[in-house]
């Protein structure tokens, strides 16, 4: 059970660093000073493909949060 949230917190991980990656820069933060604040927003909103990253970066933010607390509990009552 510890081995498969194990695998399940790398996996979940992996996935949350490429999704975090994937994401466009707001502006005024880190991404200005590496030449992201060059494009302009001409589209306003969000696009429907910005909106399923933000929610499958958040799903998978879950199941991270989940992992770590599952993973925390099972080794603290195995002790």
């Amino acid at each position: 059970m510890i081995t498969a949230f194990t695998v399940l917190l790398i996996l979940t991980s992996l996935l949350l660093i490429m999704l975090v990656l994937l994401h466009k820069g707001r502006g005024g933060g880190m991404s200005d000073m590496f030449g992201g604040g060059v494009s302009s927003g001409l589209g306003g909103g969000s696009s429907v493909a910005e909106r399923n990253l933000d929610r499958i970066t958040v799903g998978a933010g879950i199941i991270w949060f989940a992992c770590v607390v599952a993973l925390g509990l099972l080794l603290k009552g195995g002790a």
